[in-house]
Order: C-alpha cells, then sequence, then structure tokens
C-alpha cells in the first residue's frame, strides 16, 4: 500500500477563510456524537462558502473529489457550535488540496484533507485550475506539491474473512451535478458500523475511483484487521470507492 495522505499545519501565510457551524440534532446519532455523513457535508459546505467568499462563484469552475482523509481527535456532539478554517495545502498541475480544522466549544476536534480534481466544465477532463486560483490559493500552500494517486487497494483480500451488504443509493443523495454527494459515502460506514463507531481518536481514508448514480444496485464488502476496517462499494463494472479506518497510533 502506498503512503497515506498527511495532514500539514495552518500556514503563517497565505488565504485562510474560517466559517461556523452548529452540530443540530439531524446531525448527530442517537448517542449524540456528530455522524461521518454529517462530519464530510460540514466539510463540503465550509469549502464552498470559501470559494464564493473569494469570488469563484461565477467562475464555473469544476472540481471533483479524488480522496479525503478525516482524522477525528475527539467527536463534536449535537448543538456544539463549531469554527471551522480551510486553506489550500497543496497543489499539483490540474488539482489541490484542501485542508480543514474544526474545533467545537464543546472540545470537538477534527482535521481533514481533500484532494480535488480540476474539470473542465465542457469537456469533463481533467485541467489546468487557472491564474485566477493560483493568485488566491497558491500562497497558503508555500509551494508544496501533492499527488493524485491513490493509497488504498482497489480491491478486497481474496483470502481474508469478508462481511457483505447491499446498498443503493437514494435519488436524495445525488448534488447538483447529478451525481452522489461525496458525505452520501460516509453514511454507509455509518451503517455498516451501527453501534459499533469505536472511540476516538480514529483515522478514515475514502478514496473515490469513479462517480456512480442513484439506484444502482452495490454491493459493500467488509474486512476487518487489528489495525482497523477496510470497506469496498463494488457495482458491475468493479470498484466505486474504498474507505479505511482506524485508530490513530502515534
Amino acid at each position: 500500500m502506498r503512503e497515506l495522505p498527511e495532514l500539514v499545519d495552518l500556514p503563517d501565510e497565505g488565504r485562510t477563510f474560517t466559517g461556523t457551524r452548529t452540530v443540530s440534532l439531524a446531525d448527530a446519532a442517537p448517542d449524540g456524537r456528530m455522524r461521518f455523513d454529517a462530519i464530510g457535508r460540514f466539510l463540503g459546505d465550509i469549502g464552498n462558502d470559501d470559494t464564493d467568499d473569494a469570488g469563484f462563484a461565477e467562475l464555473g469552475l469544476a472540481w471533483v473529489a479524488r480522496r479525503a482523509t478525516i482524522v477525528v481527535a475527539s467527536f463534536p456532539t449535537a448543538r456544539e457550535a463549531l469554527t471551522m478554517t480551510t486553506w489550500c495545502s497543496g497543489t499539483g498541475k490540474r488539482w489541490a488540496e484542501r485542508r480543514t480544522s474544526i474545533t467545537g466549544d464543546q472540545g470537538g476536534r477534527i482535521e481533514a484533507a481533500a484532494l480535488w480534481v480540476h474539470l473542465d466544465p465542457e469537456t469533463g477532463r481533467p485541467a489546468p485550475w487557472g491564474d485566477a486560483f493560483a493568485d488566491a490559493y497558491l500562497p497558503a500552500a508555500g509551494g508544496r506539491q501533492v499527488a493524485s494517486r491513490l493509497a488504498l487497494p482497489k480491491s478486497p483480500d481474496a483470502d481474508a474473512a469478508s462481511n457483505e451488504m447491499g446498498w443503493s443509493f437514494r435519488q436524495t443523495d445525488l448534488d447538483v451535478f447529478d451525481h452522489v454527494n461525496n458525505a452520501a459515502y460516509l453514511a454507509v460506514l455509518e451503517q455498516a458500523l451501527g453501534a459499533g463507531v469505536p472511540p476516538a481518536p480514529l483515522r478514515i481514508d475514502i478514496e473515490w475511483h469513479r462517480p456512480i448514480g442513484a439506484n444502482i444496485e452495490l454491493r459493500v464488502v467488509e474486512q476487518f484487521s487489528p489495525a482497523g476496517m477496510q470497506m469496498w462499494l463494488l457495482d458491475e463494472a468493479g470498484t466505486v470507492a474504498v474507505i479505511a479506518g482506524g485508530p490513530v497510533v502515534d
């Protein structure tokens, strides 16, 4: 397995953006902790708020997530007020990494990084992100280069014990681009773990191999080891996404 992405610190200079959110009752599990899919949605929202604030809402920029890492140091809980700060932490020729740091007024803390590939809105193919993006975001990255390759095993280990469940994304999981929203993949993790979510600190890595729509029958294959869990979302054509999670080890 290739090396997983690192989480870099807040930059000394360059653009950062800070917003606030409150964990609603609809964002929380029965035990009161913030659900993984809600975390994913909040991360997406603060990223959108940042690009809107930077003046990119009308430029027609299109980005698709390639991978994401979420480290939950302490779960936020229902009605907790969150402060979220986000910035560009690295770039490649046609992609960029977004770091986000979340702290709550009741002790919740989450660190995340996501790699987004820039697409030409007409062709849908990866394209350079352009001067406007560079001027706004590159100073915070400090010249740090990131690769777009994926690190998690693409397929389950044929020799390992597995659990399997069926899954189908709903119409309500689709976004304005008519594909399943990134946060909806973390709902699969919630369903698989049920009441067995391990205590923080823990790390979740997710990699997207290709987009998918609603009402498509999927197989979710889970494999567990002392290091944690891995999960593959598979359709008839192969791997759609891979999720891995486990305790944070210093």
